[in-house]
């Protein structure tokens, strides 16, 4: 396995490079294109306290050392294409011993996740329907009532009350509003 690590670079562009150079890249190193891979995490490159997303891109490829033959036309493909994304890229090649990779490949399911493989799963854009209703209708009948209840009434005195017209006099007032 190639393993071809982006940090730096935001992680859509590394997929989107992923995406447009796996095949050139595959015929570089002289293999199949399920041998090379991308990481690209949420990291990011620091100088003196300043990101350097898209400005510095610091790239490792990790690959048997069977490879190592093939790193300079490799490194001068990298080199001019990721600067697409970047304006500085620093390059560096680690090589391990070939009887030091291991790996499980599940056979129940495919290698990679590719566009011919995807499940899309449509959603019911019914659920997603909006009411335009009025979700108060009736509301504003019961809410003039309480109002009225709680700011006219008969009282003691005889007269109707409410917080505008008070008849009463102040001594008399059984209303309990202030005139």
């Amino acid at each position: 396995m190639i393993t071809i690590r982006v940090y730096g670079l935001d992680s859509y562009a590394v997929g989107h490079y992923s995406k447009d150079h796996t095949e050139n890249l595959a015929q570089l190193f002289e293999t199949k294109e399920e041998n090379i891979c991308f990481v690209a995490s949420d990291e990011y490159v620091f100088h003196k306290g300043v990101e350097q997303t898209s400005w510095q891109a610091l790239v490792t490829v990790i690959a048997p050392e069977k490879y190592e033959p093939l790193e300079d036309k490799i490194a001068t493909y990298l080199l001019k294409t990721l600067t697409e994304f970047s304006i500085h890229v620093q390059l560096v090649f680690e090589y391990f011993h070939g009887h030091h990779e291991h790996e499980f490949t599940n056979k129940d399911y495919p290698r990679y996740i590719k566009d011919e493989n995807l499940v899309n799963v449509e959603e019911d854009d019914d659920d997603d329907e909006l009411y335009e209703g009025n979700i108060f209708e009736g509301m504003e009948k019961k809410l003039e009532e309480a109002y009225n209840e709680n700011h006219q009434h008969e009282c003691k005195c005889g007269h109707n009350h409410s917080d505008e017209d008070c008849e009463c006099d102040d001594d008399d007032c059984c209303c309990k509003h202030k005139h």
